[in-house]
């Protein structure tokens, strides 16, 4: 009886004892653990404060958003780690064991090389034909002439680049100078198409181009370029594609219109290879995609292109006083032929100020300008214009001017072939104190493929296949062989 009393009362203490321990023993488990734990993590945090705790250099008032939204997940709740746990490896000298990370591009950079830009502004579907290898391999050929096209770019590219995107255009409307003009900025062609952009008398002034005596906004970089945006644009809304847009700048609206006009009656598609059209357009495409094809991996054609700094080339400074060309350059501190190549709109020595004239200077001579023409105490204008009477030969009024023959002929651009008589005007010097004579004239006749441009009398264009020279006329190969060609555009 008192045995079995014994082993009941042991049966008992044992199971209150196991009882015991079971609800002991997670606390004598748990509470070291909790010990281990930084002392951020045994309060509740806000998602701010676990930002800041593992991003000390982000606050509230530096990200403008207020409390962080999101807490990062489980980062509170791991453990600090000390040198300790970090296992000791043996590098050999020279030898580094951090992982090889690939190197990163910073698309938010704009790129150095205005190449650059252009190559990822690209946007117009590549052309597969023939007729690009065929402008390839010419340009490929010649490349003393891609050399100074991109030389004479180098002074406008960038603000072309900068005014197409700006209209969200693909870049490879900004190389159209290039089977235009190669960027010569008075280049003329037998159809009296004038400029980098070629416009035509009459295109011109429908965009705004002022063509006068003194002035042709045709050969005006900023203004043209404007102009010739615009008239794309129009052409672009007009036709739907930029194949045709562009056949149309180069052949006329009317004449792409009539070619669509022609298929769509017998039935045919009305896309830029279906229509019949004159050579010239039918390489023009095919031109452009040639120079584009050059333009992205010029080493594949044996070319080099010189880097241009994706920055602008020039500034715009203004006046309202009339001004000689060559002391404009002056004041500028920059060389003649660079202030002429940077002004070619201006058709004479004089700069004839009709309210504010825009003059274009290198970026950093436009201050050098503005000072240099505040401090200038001595006339600005040494010629004038005058209009022949009966009477009047160009010898009787060079003597009456006191300057030889020659120098009346060249400042006026007066070829042997060119006949001038009465009522025609030209340039005499001014005489001394009297207020020079420079009356709002209009355009001179339209001049032949022959007749120099009077701003640049005596400069010679030459094409790198062509055998005679003209001048002040831009020459270009022909779609076909290579041989001379000056444009027929409808601008």
């Amino acid at each position: 009886m008192a045995l079995g009393l014994g082993y009941h009362c042991l049966s008992q203490l044992i199971e209150r004892a196991t009882m015991t321990w079971f609800r002991i023993a997670p606390l004598v488990i748990i509470l070291p653990l909790l010990s281990a734990l930084p002392a951020a993590a045994m309060e509740q945090e806000s998602p701010m404060a676990v930002a800041q705790a593992y991003s000390p250099s982000i606050t509230g008032t530096e990200t403008g958003l207020g409390a962080w939204p999101i807490a990062p997940s489980g980062r509170p709740f791991e453990r600090v780690v000390i040198p300790d746990d970090i296992p000791s490896v043996q590098v050999a000298p020279g030898e580094s064991n951090a992982p090889q990370l690939r190197p990163t591009v910073d698309l938010t950079m704009a790129p150095a090389n205005l190449w650059d830009r252009i190559r990822k502004g690209f946007g117009l579907n590549d052309v597969n034909s023939p007729l690009v290898q065929q402008q390839i391999d010419w340009f490929a050929s010649h490349p003393d002439y891609i050399k100074r096209t991109v030389e004479r770019s180098s002074r406008y590219l960038h603000y072309i680049v900068e005014e197409v995107q700006k209209r969200g255009m693909p870049t490879e409307i900004a190389l159209l100078p290039v089977i235009e003009s190669a960027f010569n900025p008075v280049a003329y062609s037998r159809a009296h198409a004038s400029g980098i952009w070629q416009f035509i008398p009459s295109t011109g002034k429908l965009y705004g181009l002022q063509q006068n005596f003194w002035y042709d906004g045709r050969r005006d970089v900023m203004a043209a370029t404007n102009a010739a945006l615009d008239y794309l644009e129009k052409l672009y809304d007009m036709f739907g594609s930029w194949d045709l847009a562009l056949a149309a700048y180069n052949w006329g609206e009317g004449a792409v219109s009539r070619a669509i006009a022609k298929n769509t009656a017998r039935g045919l598609p009305g896309d830029y290879q279906s229509l019949t059209m004159p050579s010239e357009t039918r390489y023009y495409v095919p031109r452009l995609q040639a120079v584009k094809s050059i333009v992205a991996n010029p080493a594949q054609y044996g070319l080099t292109l010189a880097e241009i700094p994706n920055r602008p080339y020039f500034a715009t400074v203004t006046t309202s006083r009339h001004m000689d060309m060559r002391l404009a350059a002056k004041l500028a501190d920059t060389p003649l032929e660079e202030f002429m190549s940077l002004n070619p709109g201006y058709s004479r020595p004089v700069i004839r100020a009709s309210g504010e004239q825009t003059l274009l200077v290198p970026t950093a001579k436009a201050e050098t300008f503005r000072l240099n023409l505040l401090s200038h105490g001595e006339p600005l204008v040494s010629w004038q214009a005058y209009e022949l009477k009966k009477g009047d030969t160009l010898e009787r009024v060079a003597a009456r001017y006191n300057i030889t023959i020659a120098q009346l002929r060249q400042i006026n651009g007066i070829t042997p072939k060119r006949k001038i008589g009465v009522g025609a005007t030209v340039l005499v010097p001014t005489m001394a104190s009297a207020t020079p004579h420079l009356p709002d004239l209009p355009a001179p006749p339209l001049a032949t493929a022959n007749t120099p441009a009077p701003a640049v009398a005596g400069k010679t264009v030459k094409h790198p296949n062509s055998t005679a020279k003209q001048k002040a006329v831009a020459r270009k190969p022909t779609a076909s062989n290579g041989k001379v060609a000056v444009a027929h555009s409808a601008r």
